[in-house]
This record gives C-alpha cells, sequence and structure tokens, in this order.
C-alpha cells in the first residue's frame, strides 16, 4: 500500500500548508516572527529581555524548513513512499517541535 492510498482529501490542501509552512519559515528567519511564538508573544517585556529574539527566530526558522522538507517531501512522494511513513512522519514532526521548544528556551536565554 502506497501513501496515496490512503489520501483522502483534496490535494490542493497540501500544497497550502506548504505555502503557510514556507511563508513561516521565511518570517522566522527574516527576525520578524517572535510575535508568531505561543508563550512569547505574551511574556512581559522584563521577561521577553532575558532571550535572544534573533537566535529564538533561527531556531524557530530551521524547524520549519525541516517541516517544509518533510511536507514536499510527502507531497512529490505519495506515489512511492509506504503507507507507513505516515508513522515516520509523525514521529519526525513530534521530535522537531519537541526540539524547537527545548532549544528555544534552554539555549536562546541570553548568558
Amino acid at each position: 500500500m502506497k501513501l496515496c492510498d490512503i489520501q483522502y482529501g483534496p490535494q490542493w490542501v497540501i500544497w497550502v500548508g506548504l505555502g503557510v509552512c514556507l511563508l513561516m519559515t521565511v518570517l522566522f528567519f527574516s527576525g520578524k516572527g517572535s510575535g508568531l511564538i505561543a508563550g512569547f508573544n505574551t511574556m512581559p517585556e522584563k521577561e521577553k529581555a532575558k532571550y535572544d529574539q534573533k537566535k529564538l527566530c533561527r531556531v524557530y526558522g530551521f524547524g520549519f524548513a525541516f517541516l517544509d522538507i518533510l511536507i514536499l517531501v510527502m507531497a512529490l512522494g505519495e506515489n512511492v513512499l509506504p503507507a507507513w511513513f505516515v508513522y515516520v512522519a509523525l514521529v519526525m514532526i513530534l521530535v522537531d517541535v519537541a526540539g524547537m521548544i527545548f532549544v528555544g528556551s534552554v539555549k536562546c536565554k541570553r548568558r
């Protein structure tokens, strides 16, 4: 069974999702996406000053770039990839998100 055999929605949804993720990647790499990071945008200014916003945006930019590549591979390889690749992709997404949160909260603090 291939990945395309378990796809139930229209193909354009995948490309719109990829477009949104690419937009987020560009925003984060440009350094203007810090307001989109959940939790960071609600911090008081005193707490925000403890974090390097450029470094934080770069970390989230790399995380979203990984998601972009994964979505693109799944969209282009739907006729080749086996159906169980969905589970591999889910684990990769969860590890990526956990890594972004960990690195963002630990490594992006000012010393």
